[in-house]
Formats: structure tokens, sequence, C-alpha cells
């Protein structure tokens, strides 16, 4: 079963964000319910989860949580007889940085970080790192959109520039601030970041990241990484190239509350929660095995009736209209496909 957040204006609905997968998992005949979000996060559980059935293996896709508040979404499910196929653990070791350092910790740019937001703690974490410019975030997340005010810092060696970054930082995180400062080496990138999709150690979806769905980049080597996410059920690992040439991972997720970039399909994420026997896909990536023919007509069949979905659902004729189109053209593709097997036997 597939869960995602309510809408917070119609509380039996998936959220509009979420909608699109929750459409193309109902049309892949996979059931589909709704948690509260909000209650969630006010760690009310339990309420959260009062519309989700009983007995279900579940696969959440939604907006990022707490661990300690996916911790009581696990057990609240647990008491309906549901069981997240994400554990608590697994859930936080990819979520929180000092979960995934320790494993990545040659692959990545050089980390320190605290035990909270205090200043003492934020001088012992700059000395270990050392002088030089880094990049500072919490345990979760940056605020790599304020760049030079709350996430850049030029020279780890002023400390009072140092901390007045830190000190804005935990204003704009403010109450979203999640375990302590993490203060990461700096390093020089000539790449957009590639967000890379795994389940139970196999990489199942090479593409673009959220923040630049349009951009195409040569795919990494991965070969290193399937070994260290194994134990972890459905992760993100996001890379870029540095100026060397070399991949380094920028940051690992729970594949859960990992965003899905605007140009994958909505049917390419519920082939991936299916843990599906497709090749890797590769969102037009050079150099990696691309979907079968079949698969192309059949995805572009489903991404067209959760494009006609969207569209009546918000009275968007126009998308309503272009569902309708991809549904022709795959069709089309379905048919030939046919005609091509046949000629075979």
């Amino acid at each position: 079963m597939l869960l995602v957040p309510a809408d917070p204006l119609r509380a039996t609905r998936p959220d509009p964000h979420f909608a699109p997968e929750a459409a193309a998992a109902r049309e892949a005949g996979h059931p589909v319910a709704v948690v509260d979000h909000d209650a969630l996060a006010r760690g009310e559980a339990d309420r959260a989860v009062a519309k989700a059935p009983a007995g279900e293996d579940v696969v959440y896709r939604g907006w990022m949580l707490r661990s300690e508040h996916y911790a009581a979404f696990a057990e609240a499910l647990g008491r309906r007889g549901a069981v997240l196929r994400t554990s608590p653990d697994q859930y936080r070791t990819a979520h929180e940085l000092p979960g995934w350092y320790d494993d990545f910790k040659d692959l990545t740019p050089e980390s320190a970080w605290t035990d909270g937001f205090d200043r003492d703690g934020f001088e012992r974490a700059r000395e270990r790192l050392g002088a030089g410019p880094a990049v500072l975030r919490d345990f979760t997340k940056s605020v790599k959109h304020h760049w030079h005010e709350a996430a850049y810092i030029p020279d780890l060696a002023d400390a009072d520039a140092s901390w007045a970054v830190a000190r804005r930082f935990t204003e704009l995180r403010d109450d979203d601030a999640t375990g302590g400062f993490v203060l990461r080496r700096f390093e020089p990138f000539t790449s957009a970041e590639v967000r890379t999709w795994w389940v139970d150690g196999a990489c199942a979806l090479v593409g673009p990241h959220p923040d630049t769905p349009d951009d195409v980049v040569d795919a990494p080597d991965v070969t290193a990484i399937g070994p260290l996410v194994r134990r972890l059920r459905f992760v993100t690992v996001d890379l870029a190239r540095r100026a060397d040439g070399a991949w380094r991972v920028v940051e690992l997720g729970d594949g859960q509350v990992s965003d899905r970039p605007r140009t994958t399909a909505p049917e390419t994420m519920i082939r991936i929660i299916e843990q599906a026997r497709f090749p890797l896909v590769t969102d037009g990536y050079s150099d990696v095995m691309g979907i079968d023919d079949k698969f192309d007509a059949k995805a572009d069949e489903l991404k067209g009736k959760v494009k006609e979905t969207t569209g009546r659902a918000t009275d968007d004729r126009d998308l309503e209209a272009e569902g309708r189109g991809d549904q022709v053209k795959g069709n089309l593709k379905q048919a030939a496909e046919k005609v091509k097997d046949a000629f075979r036997k």
C-alpha cells in the first residue's frame, strides 16, 4: 500500500504534490491511503494514521519527517497491523548525515558535526575541520538558497564570521533545525547534481536533481555505492562532479521523503517502489541501459491516464487533453509492438 499526505484542505484526498504518484499507484493496482502529515509532525501519530487500512505492507511517499516522528509513525501503523517497509533505524540512518557519513567518508566531503546548536559545540567542530572554506547544514538539510548568508563559510579560521553564518542558519531553520550543526569541507563542483534512486542496494534510477530537473549530464559510476546502501531499503544518493573529474556524494536521503523531479514520470516512481525487474531507468542519461520499447509504450499510456485524471480533478483542460494524447500515443506504440511480435513468431 502507498501512503501519501492528505490534502490539508480536503482531508480525504492526496496532497496535490503527491496526487500524480497516488494516481499512478492506483492505476498499477495498488491500494492508496492518506495520512495527516500535520498530525505526524505534532507527534499525534495514532490520529495521523486513523484512515490507513490495517494489515498492509506500507511504503510512504510524502513530506520529510523527523526521525522520532517517523518512529512514532511506524509504531502507530504497527498497532493497526501495518508494517512500514523502511524501519525507523533505516530511516534515521539515511535521513541524518551522522548515520551514513562513516560509510561514505571516502566518497564525500570531510565533515564534522555538533550535538545541538550552541556556539561551544560549533567552535569544537570548526577547529576539528580546520582552516579553509566550508558549507554549513544540520543533520538533515542546508539552506543553500541562502548561500552567502547561511550556508557558505569562506574560511573557518575566521571564528566570528563563521559563527555569523551559523547564527543566521539557525534563524532561518528555526524550529526545523535538526540534530546539530554539520560543517562540510567545501569542494568545487562543475556539474549539476544527479539524483540516484536505490532499492535494496540496486540502482533503480539515475536522473536529474529536483532543483535542476531539465539538466542532462553523463551518468556517474555508481558501482562503489551499492554495497554501502545494501542494508537500506529505499534511498536516494545525490552526486556531483568535482573539478578534478571525480564524482562525489553530496547527500544521502530516505527515498520515501526524497522529492521526485517534475521530469521524472510518477509511474516511474511507482515502478521503483515495486522493485520492478526492468533494466535501469536513465531518464535520458547516456551510457546506461534504458527501458525496453514495450515498457516505453505502457509508460506513455499510464502517464497519459495520470495527466487526464489530474487535469480533470484540477479543471485543467489542457492537461486533460495532453493526457488523452499520451494515451493514444502509448496505445499506438503497443499496437506496433504486437505487430512486431506477430512477425517474430
